[in-house]
C-alpha cells in the first residue's frame, strides 16, 4: 500500500434513522482514526463540514441516494447545495434502470450534471453492480470517465449485494486513468486489503475501526 490503511476508507454512517448525534460520533472517530473521509446523507452536510474542519478528513456526501432514480435536475441540485454546505467529496448513484435499458446517453447525462455542479469537489459514481451484468459494468465505468467523474463505485450497500474482489479488479482494468472506490460488506481487516489488492483506491465502510484494529464487525446494520 501506497499510503496508510485508514487513508483508505470513508467512514460511513448512510442509515435513515441516523441522527446528529450519531454523526457527530462518527466524525470524532474519523478525526481520531485519520479516515480518508466522513460519508453522510446530504442533510448532515454542513455538520459534517463543521465538525472537520481543519483536519485531513473529507465531508463526503451521497446524492440521488440509494436508488439513483431522481431527476437528473434534482441529483444536480442536491450535489450544489452539498458543496455549498462544505462537501468536499460527491458520491452519487447512476440511473441503474436507464443503464439496464440501454439507454446511455441519458446515464453519460446524468452523470455529467453531477459533475459539472460539483465543482472542485471529486464525484464518485456509484454503478450497483449487483444489478449490473459484467459488459453494462464495463459501459458504465466507460460513461462515468467520458462524463469526468473521478471513481468508479461498486455499490451504495443497500442493494442485493455489495463489493466483489472480481468486480473491483474488473473496474480498475476498464478505467485505469479512474479511481476505483469499494463498499457494501466490508467489515474486516482481510476484506479491506483484498479489494486494496484487487485495485481499490478507497473503501466505503462502517466497520473502519474495526478494519484498522483488525477485528470484525459481522454484526454491521448501517447499510455499509
Amino acid at each position: 500500500m501506497e499510503k496508510k490503511l485508514s487513508k483508505y476508507i470513508d467512514h460511513t454512517i448512510l442509515k435513515a434513522a441516523a441522527t446528529p448525534q450519531d454523526v457527530i460520533k462518527i466524525c470524532k472517530e474519523a478525526l481520531k482514526y485519520d479516515f480518508a473521509s466522513v460519508c453522510v446523507n446530504s442533510c448532515h452536510t454542513a455538520l459534517v463540514a463543521q465538525q472537520l474542519k481543519g483536519s485531513t478528513v473529507a465531508p463526503c456526501v451521497v446524492v440521488g441516494f440509494p436508488l439513483g432514480a431522481c431527476q437528473t435536475s434534482i441529483k444536480a441540485a442536491e450535489c450544489a447545495q452539498a458543496v455549498k454546505d462544505g462537501a468536499l467529496e460527491i458520491d452519487m448513484v447512476l440511473n441503474i434502470g436507464q443503464m439496464k435499458t440501454g439507454n446511455l446517453d441519458y446515464v453519460r447525462s446524468d452523470i455529467k450534471a453531477v459533475v459539472d455542479a460539483s465543482g472542485e469537489a471529486l464525484v464518485k459514481v456509484i454503478l450497483e453492480n449487483c444489478y449490473l451484468t459484467k459488459d453494462e459494468i464495463r459501459q458504465a465505468c466507460l460513461l462515468c470517465e467520458e462524463a469526468g467523474a473521478d471513481f468508479v463505485k461498486t455499490s451504495t450497500g443497500f442493494g442485493s449485494g455489495g463489493a466483489t474482489v472480481d468486480d473491483v479488479a474488473l473496474m480498475k482494468k476498464t478505467v485505469p486513468n479512474l479511481q476505483v472506490k469499494a463498499a457494501g460488506g466490508i467489515r474486516d481487516r482481510a476484506t479491506a486489503l483484498a479489494m486494496i489488492s484487487a485495485g481499490a483506491d478507497r473503501l466505503g465502510a462502517s466497520a473502519g475501526i474495526a478494519i484498522i484494529e483488525g477485528e470484525s464487525d459481522a454484526g454491521n446494520s448501517t447499510g455499509y
